[in-house]
């Protein structure tokens, strides 16, 4: 038996299992994809997975604004004057 057999050579999904769609933005809060990629990514062609994965970084910028929290609130002194 020859180990080039279980060799794939393809593009591996970003999947990090972490599997919440961000309500707004409509997509994974774990791998950025939108529910139609995530659906087809085994039927994609390696070109098809590697334009999603470039597009992915932007996505993620979206989704990592913080509205702001305890933090947000405690960082600046209030104004007493």
């Amino acid at each position: 038996m020859t180990d080039h057999i279980w060799t794939r050579d393809e593009v591996q999904s970003p999947c990090v299992k972490l599997c919440v769609v961000h309500p707004v933005e409509r997509i994974c809060v774990g791998c950025y994809r939108s529910i139609e990629e995530i659906g087809a990514w085994s039927r994609l062609s390696p070109d098809a997975r590697r334009a999603v994965l470039e597009q992915l970084p932007a996505r993620a910028k979206n989704l990592t604004k913080r509205r702001g929290g305890r933090m947000a609130r405690t960082s600046t002194p209030p104004d007493l004057s």
